[in-house]
């Protein structure tokens, strides 16, 4: 099975920076499209930015100009940077990936999102 790590959440007081890591292991894999989506409390998922495997971007209307999405995928990883954070910023922050996962003879076996287990993001001073 393919795992998602989150890291690099916190506390951070508002106007400053953080960037988060999602990195994928566990299986033959390979990456389509990564996301990450943020959930505050009383408050409905919302994305936040997601990559295309042909690098294309996608921003949450909240979040432009202010975030970057990027992905490496010698490391099957990607990360968000956040900056000029807002104290409406706060919220547990979830990785996702569209995975397509392989035998260890390269037949492909399924497709399927998987979802890091989330990291918080508090912005306060």
């Amino acid at each position: 099975q393919v795992q998602l790590v989150e890291s690099g959440g916190g506390l951070v007081q508002p106007g400053g920076s953080l960037r988060l890591s999602c990195a994928a292991s566990g299986s033959i894999f390979d990456i389509k499209a990564m996301g990450w989506y943020r959930q505050a409390p009383g408050k409905q998922r919302e994305l936040v930015a997601k990559i295309r495997a042909d690098g294309t971007t996608d921003y949450g209307d909240s979040v432009k100009g202010r975030f970057t999405i990027s992905r490496d995928n010698a490391k099957n990883t990607s990360y968000l940077q956040m900056s000029s954070l807002k104290p409406e910023d706060t919220a547990v922050y979830h990785c996702k990936a569209n995975v397509v996962m392989f035998t260890d003879y390269g037949t492909r076996l399924s497709e399927d999102d998987v979802w890091g287990q989330g990291t918080q993001v508090t912005v306060s001073s």
